[in-house]
């Protein structure tokens, strides 16, 4: 049971990645000019990087927990999965949005 919990904290550590790369995507993609790619490319997933060092890191300034724990990993994977989808990618959005569900489940169950 060790090594199946300790993959899971491994999909979540994924998931957070793949939540960057999510918004990277998104603001990759968008039809404006150059200027405004690189900056929600590049942008986006730098404030998503200050939010958890802020609020979800496990060493985090201002860590929160309970309720507000669960609106934030909300709010902040919920940003990865609607950003999959606005790039074109709604298979990917799903599959991340299942697979946030499951493991987060897991991990709570587990008190991880």
């Amino acid at each position: 049971m060790i090594v199946v919990k300790g993959a899971n904290l491994a999909v979540v550590f994924l998931l957070e990645l793949a939540a960057l790369a999510g918004v990277g995507t998104w603001g990759f993609t968008t039809r404006d000019g150059l200027g405004a790619r690189l900056l929600a490319g590049l942008g986006g997933p730098a404030v998503l990087i200050v939010l958890w060092a802020l609020f979800g890191a496990p060493d985090a300034t201002y860590k929160v927990h309970g309720a507000v724990r669960v609106a934030f990993e909300l709010g902040w994977f919920g940003i990865g999965v609607a950003a999959f989808a606005a790039a074109g990618y709604v298979t990917q959005a799903t599959v991340f949005a299942v697979t946030f569900a499951v493991s987060k489940t897991l991990a709570v169950v587990w008190h991880q």
